[in-house]
């Protein structure tokens, strides 16, 4: 496993947004720096920290390192400080 990576705090804000409101959302991420990214859909539940890494759930179980994400809803987490 990589060393984490926070995200900027304007992502994580539009993420906690996401997960107050139920909104659906698609996920692009990789979990391998040179392969394609692969994309998710669905409803983020929680975010949370486990061994000083963060991560998000959605509703349906599946979960996420947050340094994973490409994009959320298209909006890429490289375009936010």
């Amino acid at each position: 496993m990589t060393t984490y990576r926070p995200i900027s705090c304007s992502f994580y804000d539009e993420l906690e947004a996401r997960a107050t409101t139920g909104q659906a959302c698609t996920l692009t991420y990789r979990t391998e720096p040179d392969t394609p990214p692969s994309t998710y859909h669905g409803v983020i539940q929680d975010l949370y920290i486990r061994d000083k890494v963060e991560y998000l759930r959605l509703a349906d179980g599946f979960e996420l390192r947050l340094d994973w994400l490409v994009s959320v809803d298209g909006r890429e987490l490289a375009g936010y400080c």
